[in-house]
């Protein structure tokens, strides 16, 4: 296969590429596409990952700094949030190691719409997550406990 048929027909490509390895056509593959597609898979799961932790982080930024307007909508979003974190390191179990880093990187977009949201000026809240990352994950949070902030 060519890499014009990839550039031609994706999805085509992807069923002529699985058909070829489940006979063991092992020449006929396109290895350089085909090596790009499954690391840009992993990537993706990292991708999708770090977005949802960013909706979380910023629904539990929401509650924690506008007890006010504490609502089901938020515990929806931040359940929601958990759910398709679960499913992702359910998956790809190896990236839960990487929790610490992608919480680094998803926090400050989260911290920046928690004010936008909140209209709170971006000084209210800490440069780095204050949430440990079992509380995020919890089922139960954020009903049980708040943070002490």
């Amino acid at each position: 296969m060519s890499t014009r048929g990839y550039d031609e027909d994706f999805f085509l490509w992807t069923q002529q590429q699985a058909e070829m390895l489940r006979h063991g056509h092992w020449s006929a593959l396109d290895a350089a596409n085909l090596a790009e597609e499954i690391e840009s898979m992993g990537k993706s799961d990292r991708r999708a990952l770090t977005s949802h932790l960013a909706n979380l982080l910023l629904h539990a930024l929401k509650w924690e700094y506008q007890p006010e307007r504490r609502g089901k909508s938020w515990r929806l979003s931040m359940r929601n949030a958990r759910r398709e974190i679960e499913l992702i390191l359910n998956d790809s179990p190896s990236l839960q190691h990487q929790l610490p880093a992608l919480i680094d990187t998803a926090y400050p977009s989260a911290r920046r719409d928690a004010a936008d949201e909140t209209g709170l000026p971006l000084s209210t809240f800490p440069e780095r997550s204050p949430f440990p990352i079992e509380q995020l994950l919890a089922d139960d949070w954020p009903e049980t406990a708040t943070l002490a902030v």
